[in-house]
């Protein structure tokens, strides 16, 4: 116990070094969409990396993007994570990172900077780093297109996966987060004359209008299950009759089963016009973190809170996704949230606790500790 509460100590030590990481990171910026900002910060992250996990990191490529790894020989726990942000370049220059009353406010500073500088902080506390992989991607912001592949693997080397995504309010876990399936609704019509001979055409904008009053039947409001048209397109001039028309869907789920039940909804949809057509692009993009996946890792992490002097955080769950859902559904115990403390990620009002870092840290790298006290790969077991 005693040993255990020191660690407090030495990561209350190590917040200014921490606070002077995160404006680095910050300051260096790293949009999804940016691949000469993203290979700036993953040179920065890479030696970071080096130093705190104590083995020579990689970057993997994939579709021209750097993602971060340090495997470890046999790995027990994977930390991920990911570098990108929704921040275009120059945003840093309108908006510097300011830090008043340990409250650090700047774009990126909550989702998911600090909790990077958290996770490599923990490394360095581990008791044995040979047994942890770091997976750190630049994709998450954009669907994780590139990196998916990737993080699935390397969860299914271990036996746990733990996210430094920005906690829920006032330090919760993220223990359940819904599904996310996306889809784009094609509509074709045939294009007319709007004032010589309108009833010549087959008006796609009409036919649209039919599937978005289908679609939105499809919620399941008890469930959870929301289904929400987002961008809309139809037409070309004033004076025509849309030959084609386009709908994008937003799905998301608490359940496998939900997301599966829409999925087949939204496949089997028919055109309402006669001389229309209908496609359906799309599918589901991440099953839910179910509670299944996550309720053993909340019970010991709030155990291991107690141990160190900590108020156990408690857990949520969140409507959105994480690259956690992916680790989660090939079966890998998975807890999300364990980063930063704070609010608003994506907004101007973004903010993360910088006085709660080392406490973070110290209950992220006490929980590694914990689950990596046991007998490894060759006897198995789930946390």
């Amino acid at each position: 116990m005693t040993q255990r509460k020191s660690v407090r100590e030495v990561t209350r030590l190590r917040l200014d070094s921490m606070v002077a990481q995160l404006r680095e990171l910050v300051e260096c910026e790293s949009p999804s969409d940016d691949p000469a900002s993203l290979a700036r910060c993953a040179d920065l992250l890479l030696a970071w990396g080096n130093r705190a996990t104590g083995h020579q990191g990689s970057r993997v490529e994939r579709d021209g993007l750097p993602h971060l790894l340090w495997r470890a020989p046999n790995p027990t726990v994977l930390l991920l994570g990911h570098f990108d942000t929704v921040w275009p370049v120059g945003t840093i220059a309108e908006w510097p990172l300011t830090i008043d009353d340990g409250i650090a406010r700047g774009p990126g500073v909550f989702d998911m900077k600090a909790g990077i500088v958290q996770m490599f902080e923990a490394m360095r506390l581990v008791a044995d780093r040979s047994r942890v992989s770091v997976l750190l991607t630049c994709d998450e912001e954009t669907g994780s297109a590139s990196s998916r592949e990737l993080i699935e693997q390397e969860a299914a080397r271990a036996e746990a996966v733990l996210l430094g995504e920005p906690s829920a309010d006032g330090g919760a876990f993220k223990a359940v987060r819904k599904g996310v399936s996306h889809y784009r609704v094609s509509v074709t019509g045939r294009a007319a004359h709007a004032g010589l001979e309108p009833e010549n055409g087959v008006n796609a904008g009409i036919e649209l209008a039919h599937q978005i009053l289908a679609v939105t039947r499809l919620s399941a409001v008890d469930d959870g299950t929301t289904v929400t048209p987002t961008l809309l397109r139809a037409g070309t001039t004033v004076n025509t009759v849309p030959a084609a028309a386009a709908l994008e869907l937003d799905v998301r789920a608490w359940s496998r089963v939900e997301l599966d039940r829409v999925d087949r909804e939204v496949r089997g949809l028919v055109p309402t016009l006669s001389g229309a057509g209908l496609s359906v692009s799309g599918g589901v993009n991440r099953y839910p973190l179910e509670a299944a996946a996550s309720s053993r890792l909340v019970e010991l992490a709030r155990a291991v809170a107690v141990e160190l002097g900590i108020d156990p955080p408690d857990s949520v769950s969140s409507g959105g996704a994480s690259d956690g859902n992916f680790t989660a559904a090939i079966g890998i115990p998975t807890l999300d949230g364990l980063g930063a403390v704070g609010a608003h990620p994506h907004a101007r009002a973004e903010w993360a606790d910088v006085t709660a870092m080392p406490d973070r840290v110290a209950l992220l790298a006490g929980l590694v500790d914990r689950l990596c006290a046991g007998p490894s790969r060759d006897g198995r077991r789930t946390p």
